[in-house]
């Protein structure tokens, strides 16, 4: 396979040893992009099988220092919408917003839904789930407390969730960060998976942790 000049310049950059959280980032920066802000990107892997449902981790946390992205929250609502917009969501309606995203206009990172509006939800059920995007009510997406759920997203909430291998991918925030944030946000997201252990996972639960930017190497991280 052809090595990029990109690549080429990873050489230099030790990829076999364990780093800690901070020598990770530190380590990773003069091989970011000139050109943007790219971000700082975590994969956990867990000795847990997603196939049974009390070991389907999944969940929201929202972070110490935010994500530094601007997301696009729409609320799905027909009697909390001046409330909505008043939180600060992007896109509000009812069954007009519904008919929107049918017709394919998704212009929205988040959704966020009052529980009377879930069962006229299904008609888009097959074009937000793919997308990740239908809300649920174990992610607090289904609520009727529409300002705090708003409010979260808008702070740098993530959602995490196990993929098949029992791998947890999310954002840790932007490489502009300083090093400490960004270690307070990782050590937020291993603590909250730590705390979410499912009872029935047995042995070693992290069995490994690695740390990359949005376009460079990938580093292992010792989170003993």
């Amino acid at each position: 396979m052809k090595v990029t000049k990109r690549q080429k310049t990873w050489e230099n950059l030790d990829t076999t040893k364990l780093y800690s959280f901070g020598d990770a980032i530190d380590a990773l920066r003069p091989y970011c992009s000139k050109k943007f802000d790219e971000s700082l990107e975590i994969a956990v892997r867990l000795s847990i099988d997603v196939t049974k449902a009390d070991q389907n981790i999944r969940g929201m946390l929202s972070l110490p220092n935010g994500t530094g992205k601007k997301v696009r929250v729409a609320v799905f609502t027909n009697d909390k919408q001046d409330e909505a917009k008043k939180a600060g969501a992007d896109v509000v309606g009812g069954e007009d917003l519904i008919e929107r995203v049918a017709a394919g206009n998704i212009d929205f990172d988040r959704v966020i839904a009052t529980p009377d509006m879930m069962p006229k939800m299904s008609k888009i059920a097959r074009v937000l789930g793919p997308k990740g995007l239908m809300p649920n009510p174990k992610l607090g997406t289904v609520t009727n407390d529409v300002a705090s759920a708003v409010a979260g997203a808008k702070a740098g909430q993530i959602e995490y969730r196990a993929e098949k291998n029992g791998i947890i991918h999310a954002g840790l925030g932007k490489m502009s960060f300083a090093t400490e944030k960004l270690v307070e946000n990782a050590n937020a997201l291993i603590e909250q998976l730590k705390k979410v252990k499912p009872a029935s996972a047995k042995g070693q639960y992290i069995l490994g942790v690695a740390v990359a930017t949005t376009q460079g190497p990938g580093l292992r991280v010792d989170v003993k």
